[in-house]
């Protein structure tokens, strides 16, 4: 009978990724998404330098995902906004000068 192979722990910072990358999206805007990304890069490292002992690289990733995707689409809104405002100032100007 061969002896069972210990279990495999899930990385803490993946789980950590994974938590803040949902939150980024209802509850924390930048901060989660930041401590998302920061979070998943760090586990993706431990994961890597475990040789076998930690999984969750999933997690990781999707946590890497859900941040990035949630800073790109800020940095979106924030451009969106400036070209919006400034296009309206433009056209008040534009009458009425």
């Amino acid at each position: 009978m061969s002896t069972p192979l210990p279990a495999r722990r899930t990385s803490s910072l993946a789980i950590i990724s994974l938590v803040f990358g949902v939150l980024c999206w209802f509850a924390l805007p930048v901060i989660g998404a930041l401590i998302a990304v920061v979070c998943g890069h760090m586990a993706r490292g431990e994961i890597r330098q475990s040789r076998g002992e930690l999984d969750g690289d999933g997690m990781a990733v999707a946590g890497l995902v859900l941040g990035w995707l949630h800073l790109a689409a800020a940095i979106l809104a924030v451009i969106s906004a400036f070209l919006f405002f400034g296009g309206l100032l433009w056209f008040a100007h534009f009458f009425n000068g």
